[in-house]
């Protein structure tokens, strides 16, 4: 059986002081203005292999994502941050690169304000250094940022892409048409992949009552994606800690083997830690 591994998660400290997000959020953040860490998670889903993705736009928190991997085994690999559009982005890449955890760089693009700014912005030698170096980036977007993306992505056809969060459609009132032919076209380049994650956060607070009625209401966001993407694709993560704003570890586990329950074993495998093993080029447990 292939080994389960959570390919969306964070641990910070805000006292370290970057994350602009968490300070400016408002009230209904408080419950994540604390530290999580390598044990919390642990405890939860006992000590299964993750990919940490960075919550700062900085270098800083890079490298002290990295220094947690140390001595946290469960720390398969660290998804960091480099700004691709300065001069010196390739080198800082290939600096970071010889850490083996460190697997790829997320942008924060739905807290940027130009919506096309994967397209335009980055330098092209940076993107390059991706590529040789053999890391992936994570697309943190929303619906408006799918064109720019997939300009990108086909630009760029040897760089590994995954959409986290499947682009965080509204589902307050089914599926828009924008999201689902964005998100079709999207799938159509084979090398980009896509996070079944951080999906109970977007459900309107009704949805939540039960898990019956989150898997009722994200069952038409897997079907697509199993469509689009297929189970080679997709990959499953907790988005833990900002999970628990909307439900516990152990919900969203539970909404999760609902989702799947019908899929074959392998299909099931793939999706619960083939993909991410494969897309993040982790070592087999």
């Amino acid at each position: 059986m292939m080994e389960r591994i959570d390919a969306h998660c964070h641990f910070w400290q805000p006292a370290r002081g970057d994350y602009g997000w968490l300070d400016s959020g408002g009230p209904q953040l408080d419950p994540l203005r604390r530290e999580f860490l390598p044990p919390d998670l642990a405890v939860l889903n006992g000590m299964r292999r993750v990919i940490v993705v960075q919550a700062a736009p900085s270098e800083a928190e890079t490298h002290f994502l990295l220094g947690l991997a140390q001595t946290a085994p469960q720390i398969a690999g660290v998804v960091g941050w480099v700004d691709l559009g300065e001069p010196e982005a390739a080198g800082r890449l290939a600096a970071l690169a010889r850490n083996p955890r460190f697997r790829g760089v997320r942008p924060m693009l739905q807290d940027l304000a130009d919506p096309d700014w994967i397209d335009t912005a980055p330098a092209p030698d940076a993107i390059r250094a991706l590529q040789s170096l053999g890391l992936g980036l994570d697309a943190l977007v929303r619906t408006q940022h799918l064109p720019a993306l997939s300009r990108f992505v086909a630009r760029y056809p040897d760089l590994p892409v995954v959409i986290d969060h499947a682009a965080k459609p509204d589902l307050s009132e089914g599926l828009g048409n924008a999201w689902l032919d964005r998100m079709r076209g999207l799938a159509r380049d084979s090398r980009s992949h896509c996070k079944l994650s951080g999906l109970l956060t977007e459900l309107d607070p009704t949805r939540l009552a039960s898990p019956a009625r989150a898997v009722e209401a994200l069952r038409p966001v897997l079907d697509r994606l199993l469509d689009w993407f297929g189970p080679a694709r997709l990959m499953w993560g907790s988005d833990w800690p900002v999970l628990t704003l909307a439900a516990g570890h152990d919900v969203w586990e539970a909404v999760t083997e609902a989702l799947l329950a019908d899929l074959s074993p392998r299909d099931r495998a793939a999706i619960l830690g083939g993909t991410a093993l494969r897309f993040y080029g982790l070592e087999a447990g």
